[in-house]
């Protein structure tokens, strides 16, 4: 846990307090091969929650052999959503769904690494009819059957050897979010802005949703610092009914955002839709919080979004955000994922690259998230140059943290935490008891 809350990093309308925290866990072998690292995203007292979860799916995975489950990572997820007594706490959603995609993410690191490649290499490089062969396609198939998985592979596997040359020398793009924090002075937010232009970005995004008068003021101030060609998103991170979010953003329109992002519950196929008929020409973007497979691909042929916001930690891992970014190849709409948060650049960096270089067979429109905080607590982290996430080269999904940062960070017990919580203990007040 890292208290970002202290510096309003991460601040946003709805979470206005975050301590960025990660549910953190490593796969070890009997014969001392490479470790599996594997973590899930979450904020504050829920990881708690998230660790427990977790914890509840040792018994799939201890004990497993170890070739096996690298040659097949499908049977282990397969296996980890299909146990009964704990898909009854989802099915397939919430903090269960997310504690399998921590565990799938680190097999999938340690397979890579067992490949000597990284994690967007070793897709690229697959066998279509193996890679199709991950994805489940239960609730779905109505949208996209194993075939046409087969098939849309096959195609992204032409030119993907000069496209992944190309993605070596110049990298992938990426906009950054690090000056829209809600919490910042308009100072810091001009400051920010102005740097990430001259750092190469250009996309920027801005947290809205809290008061339209402030909103207002912000968008014109970094409308102001960046001029008029280079895109500014914004985000209400799930903040509004359907009639407030279409008058909110067209109020907002006058500074040219490219897209709304999060403007209702990620649950609301039906409201998005209704978001988009009534701001367009505004796009509308979601998908961080989006549960699975099924809820994307109902957003999908509803059409309801403009730009598929996938999240590297929300779903069941790599096997799910492979459906996802099939399901978004066939519908033909473009992948921007989010990240930011404890480690997500450095998961969903994989992902894209893969489907630029393997699937989609382009970037246009398409750009990674990009928050600078945290990524020195990793052995790999992102590189971003001139407003380009550079491909990573070392084997595995970039997930494993320095073990200084575990000791230190590590919440309660980190050596950050006893000391930070030994200097504001005082004298407790009469309390209620159960």
């Amino acid at each position: 846990r890292f208290p970002t809350s202290r510096e309003l990093d991460g601040s946003d309308a709805m979470n206005p307090d975050p301590d960025y925290s990660a549910a953190y866990l490593v796969l070890r072998t009997t014969a001392g091969e490479p470790e599996g690292h594997g973590f899930t995203f979450t904020i504050g007292r829920g990881n708690d929650v998230q660790v427990a979860a977790i914890e509840a799916l040792s018994g799939h995975v201890v004990g497993r052999d170890v070739a096996q489950l690298c040659a097949d990572p499908g049977a282990l997820y397969r296996d980890l959503i299909g146990d009964s007594q704990l898909r009854w706490l989802g099915p397939e959603k919430g903090v269960m769904h997310m504690a399998i995609g921590a565990v799938v993410n680190a097999v999938w690191d340690l397979a890579a690494k067992r490949e000597g490649k990284p994690l967007w290499q070793l897709l690229a490089d697959a066998e279509p009819e193996w890679l199709a062969s991950q994805v489940d396609y239960r609730y779905i198939a109505d949208a996209l059957t194993p075939e046409e998985a087969v098939e849309l592979l096959r195609c992204g596997k032409n030119g993907a050897p000069d496209r992944a040359d190309q993605l070596l020398a110049r990298g992938y793009p990426a906009y950054t979010t690090s000056p829209g924090w809600l919490g910042y002075s308009d100072d810091k937010l001009i400051r920010l802005a102005e740097q990430a232009v001259a750092d190469g970005f250009t996309q920027i995004k801005l947290k809205v949703g809290a008061d339209l008068a402030d909103d207002t003021r912000r968008c014109r101030t970094a409308r102001t610092a960046i001029g008029p060609h280079i895109r500014m998103a914004i985000d209400a991170n799930q903040r509004w009914n359907i009639d407030e979010a279409i008058e909110w953003t067209r109020a907002l329109a006058q500074f040219d955002p490219y897209w709304i992002e999060e403007p209702t519950s990620p649950d609301d196929i039906l409201g998005h839709a209704a978001i988009r008929a009534g701001v367009a020409p505004v796009k509308v973007a979601t998908g961080e919080h989006v549960q699975n497979r099924i809820v994307f691909k109902q957003l999908l042929q509803a059409h309801a979004i403009d730009i598929l916001q996938l999240d590297s930690a929300r779903v069941a891992g790599v096997n799910e955000n492979l459906a996802i970014l099939l399901l978004a190849a066939k519908f033909d709409i473009p992948v921007c994922p989010h990240a930011g948060g404890v480690g997500l650049c450095e998961l969903v960096q994989h992902l894209s690259m893969f489907d630029y270089v393997a699937l989609s067979a382009t970037t246009q429109d398409r750009v990674i998230e990009y928050v600078d905080h945290l990524h020195h607590h990793f052995l790999d982290p992102v590189t971003i140059h001139a407003g380009h996430y550079q491909a990573p080269t070392r084997p595995g999904f970039s997930a494993e943290m320095h073990q200084t940062t575990i000791d230190t960070y590590s919440y309660p017990h980190g050596t950050f935490w006893t000391a930070d919580l030994a200097s504001t203990t005082t004298e407790p007040a009469t309390e209620l008891t159960a």
